[in-house]
């Protein structure tokens, strides 16, 4: 295992240098424009501010639940309602009344999204009946797991842009889901910093401190540095999650129309995991304390994920701009854990005993970007072209092992076990990389009618052991139209695609063609004031070609499979009134699997319905005491939903399946708070007010299913400097 690890530490050692080439150079590049200052400080003061094209992109300081711009799915900032697919913005405001810390916290009160519970930071993340695999950090691809727990922590984010649906045509193969985007921090020309001081139930305690600023005279270089450290137990027994992060950027404006970034974001956590209960054997969720904890008070999960990203861009006098950017990733895991060997019978005994899990893994990833969008005029008609090229590879390495502990549990008297000797043997190695090429084409016959068209041809190559899945020169479309109905509303349609490859083999000794996911959509965008924004979206969303069991050749698959999402969506964020901020959304999603009888794995019904809502008032104006008090509440309400999973005998080529269904469930928040002056405000929350007890959840028979979080209670303290 040492050699291994020594091969890779090499490999990640040759990456680093690349990247610490590039910070070389963009600190060269920082280093020239201080000395333009320095050396020509008379006329620096002489020369007008610099007014950064887009700066409404930014939510921090908008003490707004909206935005009028975003990024996703897209590699321009552009109105809500000039991308023709359901998108969301988590905005800044809404990530700290929400005490969001990460990502997934986030999600679970975030329209159109299911968060399938597991500790914080390790949860997994679903759109429209599939799972985000790829997360996004200022528009650049890092892969993401929810077993590896490498989600970001919120402290480094201005806002979250979630979009819904394929989006293959900038992020070549993955899954149908959509693409979530987070926008870092940006470093200011203006001096600030801001402390908050976090203490909640279960004896969580956190800390963020936040400083930004000019790092010369005029601006033109500037840096910003975020911290947070975290420490909390839960409402089950013996689980805690620890958690330190940091993050940091340097910002140098080479030219008035070029800028250079570069940004460092490491996060480290320290977790005494829980897999979730068992059930029993037919499926039947038990009715438990929600504090019952089926692990060992061995258990620890540690990981450390770094993320580097250079980005240069340069800004056209007509609007347009290029752009070149790197992220490089290093994530190290080492868990064990123990957890239900199996469903608990009658009596609650668990006679399979007690299952565990080890693993380290090793990954380090990039993510190249080079494009060019343009606008320009053909006969008088609007044009925007965007090209570019990318690239997307990762090396991962894992040693696992896993094993069982004889001895019959009970589901109601659980019993701490032995701590197992873990030996690895030799590593899993897996080497991947994508090539892209893509184009889109925005035009405007007329003034009120926008046609979008756009294409992408993508080179696959997965090697993991004697194992190859090449995919090559996949091409996907991307087709969107928009018409303005009025100043404010517009109605549009939309056709995307995605591709995920696949490993196995069908009896040919062939492997699968990839999946393929497809949706139409079509809805209506509205801007019903200059802080209100609404819409409305119907959708049909179908991933193809599945892999299901042959049943004329035992070991081998079909390409047969399919499933079907379709539904509607509707959302509104924004200042409703004078004071009054909202996010509300509503989901119905129809949920089909079809000619799946024959695959392994499992198939999650997402609920039908589902409606997020929150909301705050804040009181001002008054020349009272009032001024400066603010009240805000939240209700999440999902109906019922399922998760079936399916097992295929080896030998026989039998299917067995087993159904998990969770009730629907509401749960209501509460917030008030108070700005005592410009420099500090004071909040408190009570989450779960009616101390809801429900499954949050649902997985196998032996692990995977969660309770929600009982009543609890955030108090949070803000000073700004």
């Amino acid at each position: 295992m040492n050699g291994n690890k020594t091969i890779i530490q090499r490999q990640a050692i040759g990456r680093l240098t690349r990247i610490l080439l590039a910070t070389t150079v963009l600190t060269g590049l920082a280093t020239a424009a201080q000395a333009q200052d320095t050396g020509n400080s008379q006329a620096s003061t002489e020369l007008a501010p610099i007014v950064l094209e887009g700066a409404t992109y930014e939510t921090e300081g908008t003490n707004s639940y909206t935005t009028r711009e975003i990024s996703v799915g897209d590699k321009d900032t552009r109105t809500l309602r000039e991308v023709p697919q359901s998108t969301t913005v988590m905005t800044r405001e809404r990530l700290d009344d929400g005490n969001f810390s990460s990502l997934d916290t986030v999600m679970r009160k975030t329209p159109g999204v299911v968060v399938l519970t597991n500790d914080d930071g390790r949860s997994s993340l679903y759109s429209r009946g599939f799972e985000y695999d790829t997360l996004y950090m200022n528009g650049l691809s890092t892969p993401v797991s929810s077993i590896y727990g490498t989600q970001p922590d919120m402290v480094a984010v201005d806002h979250i842009e979630i979009l819904r649906g394929p989006s293959g045509l900038f992020g070549g193969a993955g899954e149908p889901a959509g693409a979530v985007n987070m926008r870092l921090k940006q470093a200011s020309d203006e001096y600030k910093a801001s402390i908050n001081t976090i203490m909640s139930s279960w004896d969580g305690k956190r800390i963020e401190g936040d400083v930004t600023g000019p790092l010369t005279k005029s601006g033109r270089v500037r840096g910003r540095l975020v911290g947070a450290l975290s420490t909390k137990d839960s409402f089950i027994d013996t689980v805690d999650n620890k958690v330190g992060t940091i993050y940091g950027t340097i910002q140098a404006d080479i030219t008035d129309n070029t800028t250079a970034t570069l940004s460092v974001n490491h996060t480290r956590r320290n977790i005494t995991p829980f897999n979730g209960l068992p059930t029993f054997e037919d499926g039947t969720l038990i009715d438990l304390p929600r504090s019952t904890y089926t692990g060992a008070d061995w258990n620890n999960f540690e990981n450390n994920v770094t993320q580097y990203i250079a980005e240069l861009e340069h800004r056209f006098d007509d609007g347009g701009h290029a752009k070149i950017s790197a992220l490089y990733s290093r994530v190290d895991v080492d868990f064990l854990y123990a957890f239900a060997a199996g469903p608990a019978d009658a009596s609650g005994n668990i006679a399979r005993g007690t299952s565990w899990l080890a693993r380290s893994y090793e990954q380090d990833s990039i993510s190249l970007d080079a494009h060019v969008s343009k606008p320009f005029e053909i006969y008088g008609l609007e044009n925007n072209i965007i090209a570019g090229v990318d690239y997307r590879g990762s090396d991962d390495s894992l040693w696992n092992q896993r094993g069982t502990i004889a001895g019959t549990q009970n589901i109601y008297d659980w019993t701490n076990v032995a701590k197992p000797t873990v030996t690895y043997g030799s590593p899993e190695e897996r080497e991947t990389d994508q090539y892209g090429i893509y184009g889109q084409w925005r035009i405007k016959p007329i003034d009120k009618l926008t046609l979008i068209g756009g294409g992408r041809f993508s080179w696959y190559d997965a090697q993991s052991g004697d194992s190859e899945v090449k995919v090559k020169g996949e091409f996907t479309p991307y087709a969107g139209i928009i018409y303005d109905l009025t100043d404010r509303v517009s109605a549009y349609a939309s056709y995307t695609e995605i591709f995920q490859p696949q490993s196995v083999k069908d009896a040919s000794g062939d492997i699968l063609d990839p999946r393929t996911g497809e949706q139409y959509e079509i809805g209506l965008k509205a801007e019903l004031t200059d802080d209100l924004n609404a819409s409305l979206a119907w959708f049909d969303l179908t991933d193809k070609n599945r892999a299901v069991s042959n049943p004329s050749s035992l070991g081998d698959y079909l390409a047969g499979g399919e499933a079907h999402m379709r539904g509607i969506e509707f959302e509104i964020n924004g200042e409703i009134l004078p004071n009054w901020e909202a996010m509300a959304g509503y989901t119905y999603t129809d949920t089909k699997f079809k000619n799946t009888v024959g695959a392994a794995g499992s198939e999650f019904y997402t609920p039908e319905h589902m409606l997020q809502l929150f909301t705050k008032y804040t009181f001002d104006g008054s020349g009272t005491w009032t001024d400066g008090l603010f009240v805000g509440g939240g209700v999440k309400l999902f109906s019922s939903f399922k998760n079936i999973s399916r097992s295929v005998n080896a030998t026989t080529g039998a299917t067995s399946a087993t159904a998990i269904e969770a009730p629907g469930y509401g749960v209501v928040d509460l917030q008030a708070g108070y700005k005592f002056n410009e420099n500090l405000t004071a909040s408190l929350t009570v989450n779960n007010v009616f101390d809801k007890k429900y499954y949050e959840r649902v997985g196998g028979t032996s692990v995977f299913n969660f309770y929600g979080e009982p009543r609890n209670v955030v108090f949070k303290l803000n000073a700004t400097f």
